[in-house]
């Protein structure tokens, strides 16, 4: 999924570059979308992972 957000970024950022506003800003809230899906994620596989059991 991180790499989506960076795809969408990298969009933006040549959408931005050649003058392309509407396509530029509309990647790059779908690239921070993403981003915050990843983080979200991220956070709770850390969470449940630490809840493994000890023998």
């Amino acid at each position: 999924m991180l790499y989506y957000a960076v795809v969408f970024l990298v969009i933006a950022l040549i959408a931005g570059v050649l003058g392309f506003t509407g396509i530029a800003g509309t990647a790059a809230s779908i690239a921070k979308i993403l981003f915050f899906v990843f983080l979200v994620l991220f956070v709770i596989s850390l969470l449940l992972g630490r809840r493994a059991p000890s023998p």
